[in-house]
Formats: C-alpha cells, sequence, structure tokens
C-alpha cells in the first residue's frame, strides 16, 4: 500500500563569522583550554554579531537549504522554526523568516521545545504533511544563545554557541517500505517535572526579563544517556531494525562526554556518530541540522543511507527520528 513519505530534498546552515576559542575564554575567565576540552570536547563556537539576530542566522540557512533542494521560496507552504532564542516575544520568529524570503502564503511558526526543537519541528512538519495539508515545509533549528547566557558563569557559557541549519521536506508518495525516502519514524516525549534542571531564570510573565540560562550539569548529564538511548531504542523498535541497520546517527551535539557514553549504552561504533561539537559547541536546536548539512557536505551522508537523529533539552524534552536519505 502507497504512503505519503516526508523526504528530505536538501539542507543548509549558517555559522557568524565570529569565532571564539577555549583560549579567547581563558582570558576572561577562570578557565582553560584543557579543561573545557577535557570535559565537553568543545574547541571553539561560534558567536553573533551585535544586531544579527535568530532570524538573519535563520534566513541564511534556510535560503542555503532552498538551494540545496533546487526549490524557489514560492514552492513552500510551511515554515516551521525551532528556537529558544527568538527575535522577540511574539511574532514568532517563523514569520519573519517567512516575509525576508518573500512568502505570501502558507503558515509559519516557532516551536519551543530547547534542545530537541530540531527533531519536535521535523516530527511536527511530517505529520502536517502526510495529513495532506501541505506540501513542503521549511524546517529550521536557530539559535543565539550568546544572548541568554551568563558570562561570568564559566559551567555554562563555556557550552553554547550561535548557528542555524535547515531542510526541506516534502511530501512524496512511496510504496511504503523499508527502502523508501523520507522519515520513517518520529519520537518525541518530554517531562516537566525535571523543568528547574535546566531553565532560563527569566521571562515576560515571571520576571518581564529574559534571564539567564541555568544548568545541573549532572542532573543533565545523568538524564540525557538514559533517555536518548531509550528513544533511540524505541524508534528501532517500531521500525522493526536494530541498530546496525543505522548508517548514521546525527545527535544533538551537547557534550562529548554524553555522545560516549550514548553511543557505549547502545554499542554504536563511534566512527557512525557525526560529531561537530568540537568546532561548534551546543547550537541547541540549530546542532542537529548543522551537523547535518557538514555530514552532508563532506560526503560521509549519501542518498539511499538511513540516519538516525536524537536530541535532548530543558523541559525536560527529548526525541528521536529515523529517517532515509
Amino acid at each position: 500500500m502507497s504512503v505519503i513519505r516526508s523526504v528530505v530534498l536538501g539542507c543548509g546552515s549558517y555559522l557568524p563569522a565570529r569565532v571564539v576559542t577555549n583560549s579567547d575564554l581563558a582570558s576572561v575567565l577562570d578557565t582553560s583550554d584543557e579543561w573545557i576540552r577535557t570535559r565537553t570536547g568543545i574547541e571553539r563556537r561560534h558567536i553573533a554579531a551585535d544586531g544579527e539576530l535568530t532570524s538573519d542566522l535563520a534566513i541564511a540557512a534556510a535560503r542555503r537549504a532552498l538551494a540545496a533542494s533546487a526549490r524557489e521560496a514560492s514552492d513552500i507552504d510551511l515554515v516551521i522554526l525551532a528556537t529558544s532564542t527568538p527575535d522577540q516575544t511574539f511574532p514568532a520568529t517563523a514569520v519573519t523568516v517567512q516575509a525576508e524570503l518573500g512568502m505570501t502564503s502558507g503558515a509559519a511558526f516557532d516551536i519551543q521545545a530547547v534542545c530537541s526543537g530540531f527533531v519536535f519541528a521535523l516530527t511536527t512538519a511530517d505529520n502536517f504533511l502526510r495529513a495532506g495539508n501541505h506540501k513542503r515545509a521549511l524546517v529550521i533549528g536557530s539559535e543565539t544563545y550568546s544572548r541568554i547566557l551568563d558570562w561570568s558563569d564559566r559551567s555554562t557559557c563555556v557550552l553554547f554557541g550561535d548557528g542555524a541549519g535547515a531542510v526541506v521536506l516534502e511530501a512524496q508518495l512511496h510504496p511504503g517500505n523499508r527502502e523508501d525516502p523520507g522519515i520513517h519514524v518520529a519520537c518525541v516525549r518530554s517531562d516537566g517535572r525535571y523543568r528547574d534542571r535546566l531553565y532560563v531564570d527569566g521571562g515576560p510573565s515571571s520576571t518581564q526579563s529574559t534571564g539567564f540560562l541555568r544548568m545541573e550539569g549532572r542532573e543533565v548529564y545523568r538524564h540525557a544517556v538514559v533517555k536518548t538511548a531509550e528513544v533511540m531504542e524505541e524508534a528501532l523498535r517500531l521500525a522493526g531494525i536494530d541498530i546496525d541497520a543505522v548508517d548514521w546517527v546525527v545527535p544533538h551535539q551537547a557534550n562529548q562526554r554524553i555522545l560516549d557514553a550514548t553511543a557505549k549504552k547502545l554499542g554504536l561504533p563511534l566512527e557512525r556518530i557525526i560529531m561537530t561539537v568540537d568546532r561548534h559547541a551546543n547550537t541547541s536546536s540549530a546542532s542537529i541540522p548543522l551537523a547535518l548539512d557538514v555530514a552532508v557536505g563532506d560526503g560521509r551522508i549519501k542518498r539511499g543511507q538511513l540516519l538516525m537523529l536524537e536530541a535532548m533539552g530543558g523541559g525536560f524534552t527529548w526525541g528521536s527520528a529515523l529517517l532515509r536519505w
């Protein structure tokens, strides 16, 4: 029986020009390059310029994704932007992207699931496309976390960077077998009991301010390893395959230790994990599409290969998606 699949036509990304190394941070903080690298795997990160907004990063990534997909903005009828650092409280940053791309029809909205945001946005777009309401979607993860960091807190500010990534999805009819291109399984979960483990201590309703990111690092690490492994195993079970059938895992790039521990828990060789945390740091909802674009660009990810995307973020939220490129 034929089924509608949400097929990825292409991807694109954007990183701000300014690069901040660990040594740069060590010159203003009580830290060192060795301390950061050994605990996180991070060597550098990109930081948005003054006046460079989350929407600017998203627009640049979206244009590159459209070019890679051989599609025009007028071909898109749905824009979903994952971000926890919007330009404004409202309207949604996605409508700014929509307007700047010259789109005057369709729908555009933001989705907020912190570091899991891209997986949540991808899952949402997939449901819209499979329902037949829309034909093509632009799914973006874009963040300017440098704007919500306490730059005097070395336990958090060294971990994050700015960036954006995007994919173009198209609803296509396929036979309904394992070799179909597109999204096959997507799982998203949350548990609000842990919302105070990773959060921003401000907001319009509570403090009438933006606030700063706060985190209980050990708790986040412990839950990240367990929850991401569980949701990946759930996706594999729903697809009726094992981890050996997956060509590449494209994870949220939070911390090298989390990636290593998750791989060990699943019995997954590190060589099959796309890692960019060393050069991008944690870009929250942008990290998966950024890593995806790097691996497509350097030729590791090829058409027909099976990918597993996975992430965990504040909330706690977590999710995974299996898709054939």
